[in-house]
């Protein structure tokens, strides 16, 4: 049958009836449910022109909403820097040839990897707050960042640790031969092809990042969520401040994805013409064979 794959077999017409039948059933269902929102949104006046007319003015968004975006970005952009950092110093750590610095890596990383950011920030922001560590202007961006960049870092070790080991194993070994040191092997030969493996993995904990620095508007950090609440109450539309708020973040994070999958496609693109521009035996001198 030409519609079979290996996995599975092509259904019959009667499980495509029934396959049509289910979908047609659940897009009812979802066209309901919208309909019903629509409704209940329209009878609450929460779709009228008065309630979207204040995000068209720029009053609203210099008072409210760009300081907020600032926020984000600012908290963001801190956390995944020296998340990067610990990430990487985590990461290498836990392929120390040494144990005490493999077991010390391992054990800090997995620490903050299992504790939730927010009660990181929480515990970040009354410690900064008790010991006059930062600020007091500063105290809440301080403890955002520092919870950002403990689990994000923790995670982003993990991440490090398995791309390195996903790198086949001979590499190491023609480096160990060549008499390269280990900080050489890491900093010549394998972090730079683990890069592109795990690159999509680490544009995801960046997103994650941006994301999670919503968390502060628990202890009080004006970010783009708590600006968005803040003109909802002053203006009386909660509704549209968070459509608002959701379509910044989804450009954000949409570009911030497109960024990524650019950049790993440059580097994919650069590693095959690399690998293009190798000689090869027909390309050899006459009567000399490559790799024999």
């Amino acid at each position: 049958m030409s519609g079979a794959t290996v996995l599975y077999d092509a259904p019959g017409p009667r499980a495509r009836r029934r396959n049509v039948g289910i979908a047609a059933i659940f897009g009812i269902i979802l066209v309901a449910v919208a309909v019903f929102v629509i409704v209940t949104l329209a009878g609450n006046d929460q779709l009228t022109s008065e309630k979207w007319k204040p995000f068209i003015e720029g009053n609203t968004w210099t008072t409210y909403l760009l300081p907020g975006l600032w926020g984000t970005l600012k908290a963001a952009a801190l956390s995944i820097v020296f998340a990067l950092i610990l990430g990487a110093v985590l990461g290498i750590g836990r392929l120390s040839d040494h144990r005490a610095t493999r077991w010390l890596s391992g054990a800090v990383a997995e620490f903050f990897r299992a504790i939730p950011v927010l009660i990181l920030i929480i515990f970040a922001y009354y410690l900064f707050a008790k010991y006059a560590v930062f600020p007091s202007q500063q105290l809440a961006l301080a403890a955002v960042v520092t919870g950002l960049t403990l689990y994000n870092g923790s995670v982003i070790a993990e991440i490090i640790r398995s791309g390195i080991n996903s790198l086949p194993s001979g590499q190491a070994e023609a480096a160990n031969s060549l008499g390269l040191r280990k900080s050489q092997l890491m900093r010549l030969i394998l972090l730079p092809q683990a890069v592109t493996a795990m690159l999509p993995a680490l544009i995801s904990q960046m997103v994650i990042a941006l994301k999670d620095s919503a968390l502060g508007y628990v202890i009080g950090y004006i970010e783009v969520v708590r600006s968005g609440i803040q003109s909802a109450s002053y203006y009386g539309n909660y509704l549209p401040a968070l459509v608002v708020v959701a379509i910044v973040m989804i450009i954000i994070n949409f570009t911030l994805s497109t960024l990524a999958t650019n950049v790993e496609r440059r580097l994919r693109q650069g590693k095959r013409a690399k690998s293009d521009d190798l000689p090869t035996e027909q390309d050899a001198i006459p009567g000399v064979a490559i790799g024999k």
